[in-house]
């Protein structure tokens, strides 16, 4: 790995946990074993490298979640895959970093809600429209109203006015239970079963 990989992957792993506000330039230097001079060879500012980690962490969540789909047996089952990589990814994450992201970094967050706004909206479209090719999903579902719905939903358990951070709301299990209500909420009596078969199987865990 070279020294731009490094410090791209570095801060956004320092980042992720203590969140944009926290960190500095000589915080990310520090913590990576290398001078301040090396940094701003491949960075001159912090703006730029919230950017580049920003666009890595986006570009592997884009590869993790079109995996999912291509190996999961069936579109609940692709919910939940996709779930469970998000949820690993997200374990050490600090709530407060979509927040501080829009504050502080608004060209980043804009990025950001591109990314949401066109890859993770287009990502449930083809999920709903597959889950009732499959049976699973009922086929009067407003799928446009339902997937935006979906995609906002989502958002909810980065807002700390409704959750605040806190180990009463583990992100995990807020996405858990997010996703399986909006599961419930439009599948068949079919796609009804395999949910409740995926949450005994994870209460044998």
């Amino acid at each position: 790995m070279d020294a731009k990989d490094r410090i791209v992957q570095g801060s956004l792993k320092q980042f992720m946990q203590y969140g944009f506000r926290n960190v500095s330039m000589d915080d990310i230097a520090s913590n990576l074993g290398m001078s301040k001079k090396t940094l701003y060879q491949h960075f001159t500012e912090k703006e730029e490298l919230v950017a580049a980690a920003l666009e890595f962490d986006i570009e592997n969540n884009q590869k993790d979640c079109v995996r999912c789909t291509n190996t999961s047996n069936n579109a609940i089952a692709e919910v939940y895959d996709i779930i469970s990589v998000v949820a690993e990814q997200l374990r050490d994450m600090n709530p407060m970093v979509l927040f501080e992201m829009q504050k502080f970094h608004p060209k980043a967050f804009k990025r950001f809600q591109q990314h949401k706004d066109e890859f993770i909206l287009k990502m449930i479209h083809q999920n709903l429209l597959r889950g009732i090719a499959e049976g699973l999903y009922r086929e009067d579902i407003n799928i446009e109203v339902l997937a935006k719905f979906r995609l906002e939903s989502m958002m909810l358990i980065f807002n700390p006015e409704i959750f605040p951070f806190s180990k009463s709301y583990p992100l995990m299990d807020l996405m858990m239970i997010i996703g399986e209500h909006f599961l419930f909420g439009i599948s068949t009596n079919k796609g009804y079963k395999l949910i409740q078969k995926h949450q005994l199987d994870r209460s044998k865990k």
